[in-house]
């Protein structure tokens, strides 16, 4: 029986089908007989206890400028669709985090992906700071002297902000750099929030591998290459994508905390590791799943409906 889809996701006339994981995971949805509405975060309205979606019908295609159709607007209640999937990117702001607290409302009868309080409670660069003993040496600081401290420590260091998402926002900071405390003032000038500093991994010269894992289950990753004379990985800012196969550390970092995000329901994930250590744990809106694809010959957007069904079924038992 086909299911009765609402993606709550950017602007699909945006976005690259031959990169974009909500466009892979549309097709299949479509694949399988499923019906999709589309429609903005900002379109969501709360009324009267009822969670309503300003959303159009959608069809899509892999076709480069005609990827997708979409109908006439039409409000809808939530709490009649059978899964909303929570793919727009990020920043993880308060609109984030509010659309989160609208879609509880509906959440497990409707099943949400991921689950919005658990999103909530899982920002990417806090998140992983549960689990320590994977992680590089961190420091989440407002504090300057904390910071120098820190610096004086490792010597070779990364800042970056605790909300920030794509790459934007990473410096490198080496030991000759004399730019540190200007960086800082122009970090409290743009945020209110401590920053992140973590000691430098030179292993990103050789890539950070992103790793998908679907209902906490390793399913394939990549290996994200930076751009000469770059420090960040992150394809948005010039990385290239290579295949790659995980190694023995990478999968026991998977078995450390796939319990806990099957636990979560977090049931779509990506993590960042490098150089063996855990740098992130992606909830919001992974990406990577149609490079995998390519590599590797699998369909991860298959596995993870596959999930999403699974979940969906047992919810509505």
């Amino acid at each position: 029986m086909g299911l009765d889809v609402a993606i709550q996701m950017d602007p699909i006339d945006r976005i690259d089908i031959d990169a974009d994981s909500t466009f892979a995971l549309a097709l299949e949805a479509e694949r399988r007989g499923h019906s999709l509405r589309h429609y903005l975060a900002s379109d969501l309205s709360l009324h009267k206890g009822r969670i309503l979606a300003k959303a159009r019908p959608l069809t899509v295609r892999r076709v480069k400028g005609d990827h997708f159709t979409l109908g006439g607007f039409e409000w809808i209640d939530l709490a009649d669709v059978d899964v909303v999937l929570m793919r727009q990117d990020p920043p993880f702001d308060m609109a984030y985090i509010t659309a989160t607290h609208l879609l509880q409302h509906v959440h497990p009868r409707t099943l949400v992906i991921n689950d919005p309080v658990e999103v909530r409670n899982a920002p990417e660069k806090l998140f992983v700071t549960h689990f320590p003993d994977l992680m590089p040496p961190t420091l989440i600081s407002s504090d300057r002297d904390q910071i120098v401290a820190f610096r004086a420590e490792h010597r070779e260091i990364i800042i970056k902000p605790l909300f920030g998402n794509g790459g934007a926002g990473v410096f490198h900071i080496t030991p000759q750099d004399d730019n540190l405390n200007a960086l800082l003032e122009l970090f409290t000038s743009l945020y209110r929030e401590p920053v992140v500093v973590q000691r430098y991994l030179p292993e990103v010269r050789e890539g950070d591998k992103r790793i998908i894992l679907i209902d906490g289950r390793a399913a394939g990753a990549i290996t994200r290459v930076p751009a000469k004379g770059e420090a960040r990985a992150n394809l948005h800012v010039g990385g290239t994508a290579m295949p790659t196969t995980l190694t023995s550390r990478e999968l026991e970092i998977c078995e450390a905390i796939g319990p806990e995000l099957q636990r979560r329901g977090l049931v779509f994930v990506g993590i960042d590791v490098i150089g063996g250590y855990l740098t992130e744990i992606n909830v919001t809106s992974p990406t990577g799943i149609q490079e995998i694809g390519r590599f590797d010959n699998v369909s991860l957007e298959a596995q993870l409906w596959d999930a999403f069904e699974e979940r969906f079924y047992v919810n509505r038992g």
